[in-house]
This record gives C-alpha cells, sequence and structure tokens, in this order.
C-alpha cells in the first residue's frame, strides 16, 4: 500500500519508537504542555492511535514557570526484557532522567535520575548491561555523542562517561541513538539544528563503544536523509530519527519535519510532525534512507492495509487526558470535563503569563479546515484560541462589560498586543468559530442574526521563523476572570 507523510500530524517533534508485543510505539517531545511526553500505539507503523501520555503527575516532572519551548526534550522509548522505559530531558532543570512501566496502558515510574549532561538522551541494553548516551561532555571534557554504563534499576553511573563520535561536522549534534544490525553497531544522531539545514548521520562500530580506537567511524555519504536543498519543497525540516524493523524485516527511519504553508513560503505554524521514510543497505554494509536520501510526501510499503486519516474532533470522540493538554500543571478545580461539554473557571492568569492560565487544548493537524464552540459566558472572558506560545497568539473570545456583553477579536504578536474588532451581544451565548487556511485565521461569531465576522490575521506570525522556539499552533478553550460553559464542539480539516 501506499502511504502519506506525515504519518502523525501536527506538533508531535522528536519521535521515537521501539517494538514490543506484535505492536510499535511511539513517544514525542511535549515541552511546556502537560500530560507530557504523548504516547501512541500501532500496528503498522503507519496508523497511529495517541493511547495516553507517560508523564501525568506533578511528582515526574517539574513545570512551574517554564517558558515556552522549555521542559521536556526529546524522549526516546526502549523495551526490555518485559519493561518499557522512556529516557528524557527536562531541559529548564538541565537534568537527564528515565521512567519505566510494564503496563504500557497504566502509569509509569517516578523519575530515576542519570548524573549525565547533555540532551536527547537514549538507552541502549544487551547482554544485562545498559549504556545511557546523550549529547554533551565527557569526564575528559571532550564534547559529542557521549556515554556511559548505567545501573538500570538506580541510575547510578558504573563508567565514566566517555566520547564515542563527534559527528560528521554539522552544528548541533543530537539525538543519538545505538543500534545493532547483524552484528555491527550503528550510530544514528542528527545535525544541523533543527530548522532548514536539519538532517540524520550516521557512524558505525564493532562494539557499543566503536572501533579499537574508541570512537565510531563516520558514514562516508552524510547525511543519510535531509531536505535542506529540496527548495521550493513543501517538506522541510527532515531530522532527529528513530530506527525501527518492521514485521517484514523491512527498516524504516521515523523522523520529524514540517510542512511550509507553500511553495516558496517558509513559514510552518504546524509544528515539527513525525514522517516516516523507508531504509536501504547497501552493498558496504552502510544505509540511508528516501529514495534519493530525501523525504517525499508518500511511499510504498508491504501490506494491505489503509491508512487513515481523522478530520473530524468533537468532545465526544476526543478523550480529555489522552487527546487534551493543559499549558504547565494546571489547576484541575478550575476544569469540570463532561464527555459532551467543559466548564472553565478563569483566574487573573491570561494566556501571555508564563503560569498556568485555565486553558486546555488540541494539536492543530493541518492548514485548512473550522472550529466551532457554543461559549455560555458567565462573567469575564472566555474563547478560543490558537496558540503559539505566551507572546504570539490570536483569540475570538465572549467578554462581560459595563454595557452587557462583546465578542472580540485578539491579536498577540510579540509587544503588539492589539484588538482588532468588537462586536456588541444580546447575552453571553454565542457560537465562536475559527477558520484555519494556509495564510490566515479567520475569526466569526454566530447569533440568532446569523454569522458575522470579524477579521483575520496573518498565519506566519504564529510559526517559529517569527515566533521562535520549537513548538506548533494548538487550538484552545480558555477562561479569564470567569467562568464558561462550552459546548457542541466540533473542529473539522478539509
Amino acid at each position: 500500500m501506499r502511504y502519506s507523510n506525515p504519518v502523525v500530524k501536527g506538533f508531535y517533534p522528536d519521535p521515537s519508537v521501539c517494538s514490543a508485543n506484535g505492536k510499535y510505539y511511539l513517544v514525542c517531545s511535549s515541552f511546556q504542555f502537560f500530560p507530557g511526553v504523548p504516547l501512541f500505539e500501532s500496528d503498522d507503523l503507519v496508523n497511529w492511535e495517541q493511547i495516553g501520555h507517560v508523564l501525568t503527575r506533578k511528582s515526574q516532572v517539574m513545570l512551574e514557570g517554564i517558558n515556552s519551548s522549555g521542559g521536556v526534550f526529546a524522549p526516546t522509548i526502549r523495551y526490555n526484557d518485559g519493561r518499557f522505559y522512556m529516557v528524557t530531558t527536562n531541559d529548564t532543570t538541565h537534568q537527564n532522567f528515565y521512567v519505566y512501566t510494564d503496563d504500557i496502558y497504566g502509569e509509569w515510574s517516578e523519575p530515576v535520575y542519570v548524573e549525565q549532561d547533555g540532551i536527547d538522551p537514549s538507552l541502549y541494553f544487551e547482554d544485562g548491561r545498559t549504556y545511557f548516551m546523550s549529547n554533551g561532555t565527557d569526564s575528559s571534557g571532550v564534547g559529542g555523542v557521549v556515554q556511559c554504563e548505567i545501573d538500570i534499576a538506580t541510575g547510578k553511573k558504573l563508567t565514566e562517561s566517555r566520547c564515542i563520535w563527534q559527528g560528521s561536522g554539522g552544528r548541533y549534534l543530537e539525538s543519538p541513538h545505538l543500534y545493532k544490525i547483524n552484528g555491527t553497531y550503528y550510530l544514528m544522531a542528527a545535525e544541523g539544528g533543527t530548522e532548514y539545514g536539519h538532517m540524520i548521520t550516521l557512524a558505525r562500530g564493532d562494539s557499543v563503544w566503536g572501533d579499537k580506537g574508541g570512537k565510531f567511524t563516520t558514514c562516508p555519504d552524510n547525511p543519510i536523509i535531509t531536505n535542506r536543498n529540496k527548495a521550493p519543497c513543501i517538506i522541510q525540516g527532515i531530522g532527529h530519527g528513530d530506527l525501527i524493523c518492521d514485521k517484514n524485516g523491512d527498516w524504516h527511519i521515523l523522523c520529524l519535519g514540517f510542512r511550509q504553508q507553500g511553495d516558496w513560503m517558509p513559514y510552518h505554524n504546524l509544528g515539527r510532525e513525525v514522517f516516516m521514510v523507508p531504509v536501504t543497505f547497501t552493498e558496504d554494509g552502510w544505509f540511508y534512507a528516501g529514495l534519493d536520501r530525501t523525504a517525499a510526501e508518500s511511499y510504498e510499503i508491504k501490506g494491505d492495509f489503509v491508512q487513515r486519516v481523522k478530520k473530524r474532533y468533537t468532545f465526544e470522540n476526543t478523550d480529555w487526558s489522552r487527546d487534551w493538554c493543559f499549558l504547565r500543571h494546571p489547576e484541575m478545580n478550575n476544569y469540570v470535563l463532561f464527555d459532551h461539554s467543559a466548564v472553565l473557571r478563569g483566574t487573573d492568569k491570561t494566556l501571555d503569563n508564563v503560569a498556568s492560565p485555565t486553558f486546555i487544548g488540541l494539536r492543530q493537524r493541518d492548514f485548512n479546515g473550522v472550529l466551532s464552540v457554543k461559549v455560555k459566558l458567565i462573567d469575564g472572558e472566555a474563547g478560543v484560541t490558537a496558540f503559539m506560545c505566551e507572546n504570539e497568539h490570536y483569540e475570538i473570545a465572549v467578554r462581560k462589560t459595563a454595557e452587557g456583553f462583546e465578542a472580540v477579536e485578539k491579536l498577540n504578536i510579540g509587544d503588539i498586543k492589539h484588538i482588532q474588532n468588537t462586536v456588541s451581544l444580546a447575552c453571553g451565548e454565542v457560537i465562536l468559530k475559527l477558520y484555519m487556511g494556509n495564510y490566515s485565521y479567520t475569526f466569526a461569531v454566530v447569533t440568532e442574526n446569523g454569522e458575522k465576522t470579524l477579521g483575520s490575521a496573518q498565519s506566519k506570525y504564529l510559526t517559529s521563523e517569527v515566533s521562535g522556539g520549537f513548538t506548533g499552533v494548538v487550538l484552545g478553550l480558555y477562561a479569564v476572570g470567569g467562568s464558561a460553559k462550552f459546548t457542541d464542539f466540533n473542529c473539522t480539516y478539509e
């Protein structure tokens, strides 16, 4: 069958994958959003269903006061001897840690910390031993991919940290993963920075520590995949991937990439998404990914299954604890979540604050679509936000004033906080609509008098190219300074 990329749409960056018990499991970065580390399951590597999160308790990860794009970086998931492990970095506290579970559908352990610096940690298991690697600096002050052996029960280092590879020459060597295939140890990593120069590079050795000289040998044909020279291709930023063998014995890389808003439009507001590319081994024992070492929009894969693409999201067909997310650690007393509705109680914290405002959201999955929701405001302000970070976000909302109620379109772009338009309402109950397009968001209200457009705003201001950072747009419901009931939620993509 032929599948289309991305295989997981929306802001789900830094994918890592493993197989266990006939299924595949995938995790992604979550940064300042909670619960942390979305967890997916698949039968075929193409159709992924989110089954939960790894970090579901405040005791597992500290997120208070964390700026956007801080927090949880680049998880790795591995399965060994009946147990799942997820290792990651809280970049804000500069701590590497792992958690584990024997039940992939249940809760994960409290964190076990490893005293090795750097980010993007990974685990490798062999013959009862556990090896921990990250990008960092070894005990001699040498920077690169750094590795030590640890006691998996305690996280205690059993060896000094040693640099085993310094990459192929690109900047920001990160995302190291070690594999043993047909007796050869392959070390795969990302270089170039997670922007337009991103790429995946490769090295190999005779042992977990490399060759006899204590270093891995660099592939002579790096990078093994990149889209850095493929302008105006929609797919850019390919890199940071993990290797997996499917049930047919074929190898694939699941990696991140992003979709530009259009040809020659170097902006992306959906965040970094999950792409899958086939792997080809060469006669000299190396391998590369993609048909021409680049990622394409579609590939053929063995199997007679059908790729399923979810187009419609409602309160009824989503799960509050699985599909939705909060900003940092929420005060759950402010949320009353039902199967068909949600009541949000706002505080004095707003979307501009590095805090946890009353907010619950879904990641935007595609460029074109429409979101609508009925809001019944009691007091304060409540509505819908296209949220990139505390500095860049757009809202369509209803708010209580001294004269009554009004709908308002608000734009927050850096230091500019602009009320684009307002319209008086007869009451505090109204349908809010957000139209999504490749290049703009359009905001409207529906009353007994019909639909009225309040205005539009360019989507490029809610992108990494303008805003910076590593996240993508999250479509959220929010309340400030009062409470509101949300019903009839519907987000549909073309």
